[in-house]
């Protein structure tokens, strides 16, 4: 079992049980880069949900309204080296950005002003975000 199994695991997030007819490569085309391995195995595995993970409220979309709710939201048009994959529950997405050097890094940033400037990294990697959360590293320091 790999860590996000565990981690998901942990959190008794719901296991995708019915396939749909979503493909990451029309994602990718859309986004013109690679989804991260471990975010596309959440993908082909779990379903959208949403929880209290660590200190932090968690809404990750599923692969079927990824597309809708990044072109809903105007993500796409705004911020082209970003895909929103859920919420925070209150006014900021979280997201995948690509940045100028090719990296990958998983971002919270608002809903509101959808300018790069706005982004906080709140992880190097899906995986890493999960594990801080899980560790109960918080968003924001109040």
């Amino acid at each position: 079992m790999n860590t996000i199994d565990e981690l998901f695991e942990k959190f008794n997030w719901p296991i995708r049980t019915v396939s749909d007819d979503t493909n990451l490569l029309d994602i990718e085309r859309q986004i013109e880069f690679e989804l991260p391995m471990d975010y596309k195995g959440f993908l082909l595995k779990y379903v959208g949900h949403e929880m209290q993970i660590g200190e932090e409220f968690v809404k990750l979309w599923g692969k079927e309204e990824l597309l809708l709710l990044n072109q809903a939201y105007k993500i796409f048009e705004n911020l082209p080296r970003t895909i929103g994959i859920g919420s925070n529950g209150a006014a900021e997405f979280i997201g995948i950005e690509k940045q100028v050097d090719g990296q990958l890094r998983m971002i919270l940033s608002p809903f509101i002003d959808l300018d790069k400037q706005y982004h906080v990294e709140i992880g190097s990697s899906f995986t890493d975000f999960l594990l801080k959360l899980h560790k109960g590293e918080k968003w924001f320091k109040h």
